[in-house]
């Protein structure tokens, strides 16, 4: 009996922070344009990736296509004629102008122009973990993706995310009124799903602005049309922030693509119970159990610059894994 495929998409970026020859070319480019967010955190292996694979084969067996992007980095162990696996290298979709690039915003923002690309797509860091059974419902719904109309400020840090958070607000606000769009789309933003968070919205629904979104820092669902229309509307603002090799102030990434599915009421709202982000930076034994225990669906392992015991907590998580998903996967030699 043949398994069940959907119209649903997976893409995973990752970078191999590892490799001397990606190191020596970062270096060569990282001159004045490098102005903040270089640091080994960013790009340090886990090696945890093989268990990104392992989990979306037992976790996700239904997705129809794995597009691995990376700038030409290929893990010894990974079997590249899989059928489901398409292997994306930067320049296969990604203007030879802007290459190489050491930043994910243009690799994130370009993603809609990778060959053969479905429509609807789930775009995962290498750092998302599926750890549970997920159907395609917990993505897309008749054809729309999730996403969380919930209101939320950025916290205010120097030259860090919150300042890319504002860039992407910026571009929603010129091109959406919020008063407008929160009336027309009412039900999506007071919504069941939200729980609890729903009084975040409103305790900040007096301000009448686009003050921020919730961001899970979870993988997100997209449509490829999302992509397109946003190029159309900002091609100048996106050809600018793909030009950018590192990060920079100005730019935006991919959640103004998120912002605009919301804006606009094309998606589903969703439940943030569905996983949760936390920083490897001390004990992890409640990230363990979590793990083991499967007690969500997904996860975001984010790595931090404050790690003292890096090897301690590598060889922690590994063992969570191998307690879900020990034997191979078909993606692997």
């Amino acid at each position: 009996m043949n398994q069940y495929v959907s119209d649903i998409d997976f893409v995973m970026i990752w970078v191999d922070g590892n490799d001397p020859e990606w190191r020596k070319s970062k270096a060569v480019y990282s001159g004045d344009e490098a102005k903040f967010n270089i640091n080994d955190s960013r790009y340090r292996d886990w090696d945890t990736l093989h268990y990104w694979f392992r989990c979306v084969e037992k976790f996700a067996p239904w997705v129809r296509k794995v597009h691995f992007v990376t700038c030409g980095h290929v893990p010894q162990w990974l079997q590249l004629e899989h059928p489901k696996l398409h292997f994306v290298k930067h320049s296969d979709y990604i203007a030879a102008e802007y290459l190489p690039t050491f930043s994910s915003h243009p690799i994130e923002l370009n993603l809609h122009r990778i060959e053969g690309l479905s429509e609807k797509f789930v775009y995962f860091n290498d750092d998302m973990f599926l750890i549970a059974p997920v159907k395609e419902e917990d993505f897309f719904v008749n054809g729309l993706p999730r996403g969380y109309a919930v209101l939320n400020p950025p916290t205010a840090d120097k030259h860090g995310i919150a300042t890319i958070i504002m860039n992407d607000l910026g571009v929603i606000a010129e091109h959406f009124d919020f008063k407008t769009q929160f009336k027309a789309h009412l039900g999506k933003w007071f919504h069941p799903a939200y729980g609890l968070q729903n009084l975040r919205t409103c305790l900040l629904l007096p301000w009448r602005r686009y003050v921020g979104f919730l961001d899970l820092h979870l993988p997100s669902s997209f449509l490829k049309g999302t992509f397109e229309e946003v190029w159309k509307e900002e091609e100048d603002l996106l050809k600018k922030v793909s030009s950018h090799r590192f990060r920079n102030d100005s730019d935006v990434n991919q959640w103004v693509m998120s912002y605009w599915q919301i804006a606009t009421g094309r998606f589903v709202p969703g439940s943030p119970k569905i996983g949760k982000a936390f920083y490897l930076s001390g004990d992890v034994s409640g990230v363990v159990d979590i793990i083991q225990n499967q007690k969500m669906k997904m996860i975001c392992l984010n790595d931090s610059e404050k790690v003292a015991n890096i090897d301690t907590i590598r060889r922690q998580i590994a063992e969570a894994f191998e307690c879900i998903v020990g034997e191979k996967s078909s993606f692997e030699k």
